[in-house]
């Protein structure tokens, strides 16, 4: 029920930012459409998506091992976590298993970075692709989902960074613009 309030909350409030903007590109001579709700959902899927994708290809193969703490997840270990959750995901949005929905896919499954890679990858195209299938109308009717998984992305994109920082390596997006 909270997620719904939050859900709701959270689109009234991007109504009105894209109301008031289009109110000021309009006075400005502009004519600028608003996004669409399947437009801003995969807006933001994709761009933390890429982001965790960027730093799954950069980090070293002979880090995947990597952790913070003994008890906390290696590098590998997150990324597999994020893409099994993308799959928990399309599972409740389509109402049944698409794709490697297990929270923590094991690493013996997963013995490479490239397979590691593959799969984030995949899973990020795959709810992509399914936002695009759902239309505004779907995605408006699970928008709680949408909304919880993109920022549980963005929840572990930012312990990523602290794999980064704590190996005195600054991360890809924070990293000067050529």
């Amino acid at each position: 029920m909270n997620r719904i309030v939050c859900s709701l909350s959270l689109l009234a409030a991007l109504v009105v930012l894209g109301t008031a903007s289009t109110a000021g590109a309009q006075s400005a001579g502009e004519q600028k459409k608003p996004k669409t709700p399947t437009q801003s959902v995969l807006e933001n899927w994709n761009d933390i998506g890429g982001r965790l994708v960027t730093m799954a290809e950069d980090w070293p193969e002979d880090k995947y091992g990597y952790k913070l703490k003994p008890e906390t997840r290696s590098f590998q270990e997150v990324l597999l976590h994020i893409a099994g959750s993308n799959y928990d995901l399309l599972k409740n949005i389509v109402g049944s298993k698409v794709g490697d929905d297990r929270n923590d896919p094991p690493v013996a499954e997963y013995k490479s970075k490239a397979a590691t890679v593959a799969f984030l990858k995949k899973s990020i195209a795959d709810g992509a692709a399914e936002a695009k299938k759902q239309g505004d109308a779907g995605v408006l009717n699970r928008l709680d989902y949408w909304i919880g998984y993109t920022e549980h992305m963005g929840e572990h994109y930012g312990l990523l960074v602290a794999y980064y920082r704590a190996n005195g390596v600054v991360p890809p997006e924070s990293r000067p613009k050529k």
